[in-house]
């Protein structure tokens, strides 16, 4: 069960975090990665805390965003635990539960704290990779430390936005083998897509039918305190979390004219918890077991509410609303056996259980409007078995191959009545080769069956857009075969070129599909296909005289195809962006101990298919402005900028499914509000 996000609806998220990754990773040093552990892993390098000493790290998270071409990914907490955590590991093994993300770890650790940090690339023996290419593993000492961390952001938009201010403090101890902390925060929400503009709707041929000013804003909060617990237990090692939480999100939008007002508002309030533990012990030399529980728990209550007034007549308003409760319960064990330094096999089980009950309720004038699966609660009991093996044959030649079989039974009850019991055999290969230092060639293999989103069996609405949704009792998981071959080049020290090239042969897409009663509703609409190249560049410019500087260039290009349920015609999946760019340079001032940086992003955009109208948005222009002074060891301030002047909105509505004859076109051009960010971060 995912945590439920601060902010309902981010519009760009994706797009501001892959600015902030840009803006803060791999600056340009003159000194290169020790060697691996071990003298003959090419596949790992190791970067110790000399490396990162120009940039005067506070936390174990700066230094790791400081490592040429890597970028903390937290995963996607869905459900379960194998493929749903992140690509960050401390001390050979990732936290005790989903949502107590791998940067949220780094985030609390003191930089002194760091012995080593090592970058693992294609697998080695006794890492869990978790399907991910490259991970890194972050080395803790063991000696006795007490740290605290207060640091207050506030973000501050232009106009008449919505300012909020977020605080964290944290307390983290070591002593021998034991280390506890606490953490208190009061976080924040929002969009980089909030602002004002204009709205203009025009009909088939073009004839303006209206045209309204555009406002909107979208903003949240969330208040947790989180406690950790780790240290030796009946000869073996215990890790322990537990948090609790309470989260608000409000929304709305205007459209007004000369005697017209519409107005659409959202506001949800939720709550959530979890608990998790880990368990590892050392059975024998060689053998190791680890035992992980989790169990996280939530409830939320929302409401939608869109009302019009047009030449002084009030229209019925519409209302949604909805309250429920969700919860995840997961116990996984495995074995570790090392054979040898270069041979390694895992081997393990995983049970799962989750849960969401929802009522829902649609009105229009205070009459209610039925609709599919507005009272629904939806279980589902899995269960997995899981092994894989890794072996290096050469110094220079790494293969990691496995397979996981799950089988789950989906229950619905509410409204509808359902359940079905479902099969997957998931294997997967990965081999990874290593000619020389610096040049890495990857190759993967491999069948992913995705998790579904329980929201998705429910009713849903977009009230802004005068829409509604239906909920589906035949969702099946997406499944996908998937060729992927990446080829690695680092230079100049820092430098690193990156490619990747990817296939997916796709088996039921989730989209949009018709329903009855002229309803839509998420669904598996067919089989498709996905092409997909990553290119990641970083270029050192020490040696053109910009001193501590660098250049980078990331972007991923996107080709998918799949039959249009409605049409028949083939098109895009919906909601995939097909190219985002990232453009940054940053430069490391060590005299003034400043970093600075930018992130500009040309291009970004998406569409959506859904059978009775074509919706999206376009951008440009989005340009990131970044600056960290450290006065001392203890301070660090951070400013940032975020400038965004060219966005449009629009939906192409169909009178009829059919024919897809257009009732109308509508273009919102919108100039988002810039802001600024400020954080203040002391370590005492």
């Amino acid at each position: 069960m995912p945590p439920r996000p601060t902010a309902r609806s981010v519009l760009f998220a994706p797009a501001a975090a892959v600015a902030l990754l840009a803006a803060g990773t791999c600056p340009v040093l003159a000194q290169t990665p020790a060697p691996a552990a071990g003298a003959t892993d090419q596949d790992v390098l190791v970067f110790t805390p000399d490396f990162f000493a120009a940039q005067r790290p506070n936390t174990a998270l700066d230094m790791v965003e400081r490592i040429p071409g890597f970028s903390v990914e937290d995963g996607d907490g869905s459900r379960g635990f194998e493929g749903a955590v992140g690509n960050v590991l401390v001390n050979g093994a990732r936290p005790a539960s989903k949502t107590d993300r791998g940067s949220a770890v780094l985030g609390r650790t003191m930089a002194r704290q760091v012995e080593r940090i090592e970058l693992i690339r294609g697998g080695a023996p006794g890492i869990d990779m978790q399907g991910y290419a490259v991970v890194v593993n972050v080395i803790l000492k063991d000696e006795a430390s007490r740290q605290h961390v207060l640091e207050v952001t506030p973000f501050l938009f232009e106009g008449d936005g919505q300012n909020l201010v977020a605080a964290r403090y944290q307390f983290t101890a070591r002593a021998g083998e034991r280390s506890w902390g606490v953490t208190l925060s009061d976080g924040v929400g929002t969009s980089d897509a909030n602002g004002v503009g204009e709205a203009v709707r025009r009909d088939a041929a073009g004839a303006e039918l209206r045209r309204e000013s555009f406002w909107n804003d979208n903003y949240g909060g969330g208040t947790s305190l989180r406690g950790n617990y780790a240290g030796p237990m009946f000869g073996g090692r215990i890790d322990l979390t537990g948090r609790l939480g309470v989260n608000d999100f409000h929304a709305e939008t205007r459209l007004s004219a000369a005697d017209v007002r519409r107005v659409s508002r959202f506001d949800e309030d939720s709550q959530s918890g979890e608990v998790g533990a880990v368990y590892t012990r050392l059975l024998r030399p060689g053998l190791t077991s680890e035992t992980r529980f989790i169990h996280e728990f939530g409830a939320f209550e929302n409401a939608a509410v869109s009302t019009s007034r047009v030449a002084g007549l009030e229209a019925p308003a519409q209302r949604f609303e909805a309250e429920g409760e969700e919860e995840e319960t997961i116990l996984r064990s495995l074995l570790q056996i090392e054979r040898s330094p270069t041979l390694s096999y895992e081997a393990g089980a995983e049970v799962a259980y989750n849960m969401l009950e929802v009522d829902q309720a649609f009105s229009v004038g205070g009459a209610p409007v039925p609709l599919p699966s507005d009272q629904i609660k939806v279980e589902e009991t899995r269960g997995e078995v899981f092994a894989r093996a890794t072996w290096r044959p050469r110094t220079d030649l790494t293969l990691e191959g496995g397979l996981r079989l799950e089988a789950s039974t989906i229950r619905q009850s509410g409204d509808a009545d359902a359940e079905k019991t479902l099969y997957y055999a998931k294997p997967r290969v990965l081999a990874t080769w290593t000619p020389m230092a610096r040049t890495q060639l990857r190759l993967r293999l491999e069948r992913e069956v995705g998790q579904l989103d329980f929201d998705d069996f429910a009713a849903s609405a977009e009230l802004e857009d005068d829409t509604v949704f239906g909920g589906n009792v035949d969702l099946e998981p997406e499944q996908r075969w998937i060729a992927e071959l990446a080829l690695e080049r680092r230079f100049l020290g820092d430098g690193i070129i990156a490619v990747t090239l990817r296939h997916d042969e796709i088996r039921d897409v989730i989209d949009r599909l018709p329903l009855d009663g002229g309803l839509s509703a998420v669904g598996n609409i067919g089989d498709g296909t996905l092409d997909r190249l990553d290119v990641n560049i970083v270029v050192p410019l020490d040696r053109i005289g910009f001193s501590g500087g660098q250049v980078g260039f990331r972007n991923t290009w996107n080709q998918s195809e799949v039959i249009d349920p409605t049409t028949g015609e083939t098109r895009p999946i919906s909601s995939l962006r097909r190219s985002q760019a990232v453009i940054s340079v940053q430069q490391d001032l060590e005299r003034w101990r400043l970093q600075w940086g930018a992130a500009w992003l040309p291009l970004l955009g998406n569409t959506s298919y859904d059978p009775d109208q074509t919706s999206g948005f376009r951008g440009r222009d989005y340009l990131e402005l970044w600056a960290e002074y450290k006065p001392a060891a203890a301070w660090a301030i951070r400013a940032q900028l975020n400038l965004w002047d060219d966005f449009v909105a629009f939906r192409e509505v169909y009178a009829n499914r059919a024919s897809r004859r257009i009732d109308f076109v509508e273009t919102r051009e919108i100039d988002p509000r810039t802001f600024v960010q400020v954080r203040v971060r002391r370590t005492f």
